[in-house]
């Protein structure tokens, strides 16, 4: 459901699709098309926007954070992968309803041990689309995400491009959610 509501302070957000990072002023209406992993995408009569969870107030909205420490916690045995595809769902691409894990763009994920203990995990990701601005803000989301599973002390998070994505690699789950099935 789409919301119209007043920015009550000024915002820094980034113009879908090119990835340009602007501000939206005090005052600004701005409706709300998704809510999509703590972000939010917006309608302005100047085009479309991404602003961060960290902003929500901004639009009258709360976003439950992870805990700043939850990559620090106690973590008991080896680190499976399950945790982190987990945090992976909730990673998307600001125009596309669907988490980058169901859309098909997350190529590889991998855990490495470090020597001064925890681990490091290592991800490659594509996009629906070479030319994609939003490319470093999704990297940075997913980053971002997988450091907050327990047991991740760092995460690096790479774009490639090959194999080229394309839609047969949208999971079953995906394709439902975009009505391809």
């Amino acid at each position: 459901m789409d919301d119209q509501v007043t920015l009550t302070r000024e915002v820094e957000v980034t113009l879908i699709p090119q990835g340009t990072p602007m501000s939206l002023p005090e005052g600004e209406t701005v409706t709300i098309t998704h809510r999509l992993g703590g972000n939010f995408t917006v309608m302005t009569h100047n085009g479309m926007f991404r602003i961060t969870g960290a902003n929500a107030d901004a639009l009258g909205e709360e976003v439950a954070q992870a805990a700043p420490d939850a990559a620090t916690e106690a973590h008991e045995g080896p680190l499976g992968q399950a945790p982190l595809w987990e945090a992976l769902k909730s990673v998307f691409d600001p125009e596309i309803p669907v988490n980058i894990v169901d859309l098909g763009l997350v190529y590889s994920l991998e855990i490495h041990e470090r020597e001064e203990g925890g681990n490091k995990i290592t991800m490659d990701m594509t996009l629906t689309a070479p030319g994609c601005g939003m490319g470093p803000a999704i990297a940075e989301d997913a980053k971002m995400r997988l450091e907050t599973v327990a047991g991740v002390n760092e995460a690096e998070v790479e774009i490639v491009w090959d194999p080229p994505w394309n839609q047969d690699m949208i999971t079953e789950e995906g394709k439902m959610v975009l009505g391809l099935i």
